[in-house]
């Protein structure tokens, strides 16, 4: 029987031992998107206990807890911040076979050096060390961001912001650069009424433009993406259901833009023109800056209607959607190639049943200009699991080049995510080390281990080319 989370943890044979200690332990992380909060980081933030740093924003404990029958008020509602963590502490053990019981552990483990199993009967004493050990300037986020050995970060930020925290990190010379990503998915949402239009408002008024019809609109959009190039921005990110890749004219655009800014409601084919139309003007943009665009495909958001009224969006009643992805992306992909204005492409998909989809897709697109020019994302939210992750890999590696990809991302709330980049190189690790051990690949210990530190690193600091 193997100990439980020791050093060879995940790595089933000597050979996967030996290329993670080797080649992927040690090498620094680019998390080239998560959702960091820019003003933490600015404030040096110290956080209070270890219920404010673990517990609060995170999806997916909140999930795991209400499947076992805690009350809301020890999740998002009142109680004390030791009564929700007492309550989290006891759910733990029935976590066993989620990634919640190797991420919880892990965690404790590298942040706080905490080896016991977090219970109902440990919470007490798990609770105190680590909340005072969370008091020492070791602890505020800058430190915990250095104990990782994150090199970069990349946040995720809305046209219409003016980005002050990141300025104020540029000017104390954090060592570690912390750049915005464009994330403007508010201006596609056309069908969201009032919030659409207040919205555009906003953007207008960051931009220095009043919005009447689409030309302004893309002419506060390019600015904005100026601004936001003066910062250090090299990549652009979307949470889609799906591509939108109808057929448009800019007229025809500019025509239901201006019916959603009166207050009418497009219908389904209207929206889904426009949504296609700043796409496309979007993609074309991208690609002017040599940006890296980014599309999170397949979340189907907010299905709750009781909690969402309660509670508010995006509190963890989400899933993984089943729209049909491939001929809309295929058609918005080829619409920008046409025009040889097909920037740098990551596609990342949550549902496992499109993994082939998306692995062909980006075949279809390398054209020889950029090494992994369009890429099949890493496994995100509900697939950043041990299974999700070797579904990706295999299917990367079955109908493209392993060796090309950019490797793993955060794409957390949390300053104690960055583990799952160790649980990623470990499962990455494993997957060669069985293959060299069965024979499936060559015993070339030293080629393998710069293809994974390759995928580990230095593919993602190639492709996105920072400081450069």
């Amino acid at each position: 029987m193997k100990p439980f989370l020791n050093e060879h943890f995940l790595l089933e044979t000597e050979t996967a031992q030996q290329l993670y200690h080797e080649f992927a332990r040690d090498l620094p992380i680019i998390d080239y998107h998560c959702h960091l909060p820019p003003d933490q980081i600015a404030g040096d933030l110290r956080f209070s206990n270890l219920t404010k740093i673990w517990l609060d924003g995170d999806h997916y404990k909140w999930r795991a807890m209400r499947t076992l029958g805690i009350d809301e008020k020890y999740i998002t509602g009142n109680a004390g911040d030791y009564e929700k963590f007492e309550q989290w502490a006891a759910c733990v053990p029935y976590t066993m076979r989620n990634p919640l019981y190797h991420w919880t552990h892990l965690e404790l483990k590298r942040y706080f050096g905490i080896d016991e199993l977090l219970s109902a009967g440990t919470a007490k004493d798990i609770f105190e060390r680590a909340s005072a050990s969370l008091q020492s300037p070791e602890y505020s986020v800058r430190s915990l961001l250095r104990k990782m050995n994150v090199e970069i970060v990349c946040t995720t930020d809305d046209p219409s912001d003016d980005l002050p925290y990141h300025d104020q990190i540029a000017g104390d010379q954090f060592e570690i650069p912390v750049l915005p990503a464009f994330r403007p998915d508010k201006c596609l949402f056309i069908d969201k009424g009032h919030h659409f239009i207040a919205y555009i408002e906003k953007l207008g008024a960051a931009a220095g433009v009043s919005i009447k019809n689409l030309t302004d609109l893309f002419d506060a959009l390019k600015k904005r993406m100026d601004y936001f190039g003066s910062k250090g921005c090299k990549l652009s990110d979307h949470g889609l259901e799906y591509i939108h890749a109808t057929p448009f004219t800019h007229e025809e655009a500019d025509n239901i833009l201006q019916k959603g800014l009166n207050g009418d409601t497009p219908d389904e084919k209207e929206i889904d023109l426009y949504k296609s139309a700043v796409l496309h003007f979007l993609g074309t943009q991208y690609h002017q800056r040599g940006w890296t665009q980014q599309f999170h495909l397949g979340a189907l958001r907010n299905t709750n209607v009781r909690m969402e009224k309660k509670l508010g969006p995006d509190t963890g009643f989400d899933s993984i959607g089943d729209w049909s992805q491939a001929s809309a992306l295929a058609r918005f992909l080829n619409k920008l190639d046409e025009t040889d204005q097909l920037t740098k492409t990551i596609l990342y998909n949550l549902n496992p049943n499109d993994n082939a989809i998306l692995a062909t897709m980006i075949g279809n697109f390398n054209d020889g200009s950029t090494r992994g020019k369009i890429q099949f994302g890493s496994g995100w939210w509900y697939l950043d699991q041990k299974l999700g992750m070797e579904d990706q890999m295999n299917t990367l590696s079955n109908m493209g080049l392993l060796s090309c990809f950019v490797g793993m991302l955060t794409d957390s709330r949390s300053f104690l995510s960055f583990p799952r980049h160790e649980y990623f190189r470990r499962i990455l690790c494993n997957l060669f080390g069985k293959d060299i051990e069965q024979g499936e690949l060559p015993p070339d210990i030293e080629w393998i281990g710069k293809i994974i530190g390759d995928i580990c690193y230095h593919n993602a600091k190639e492709y996105f080319q920072f400081g450069k």
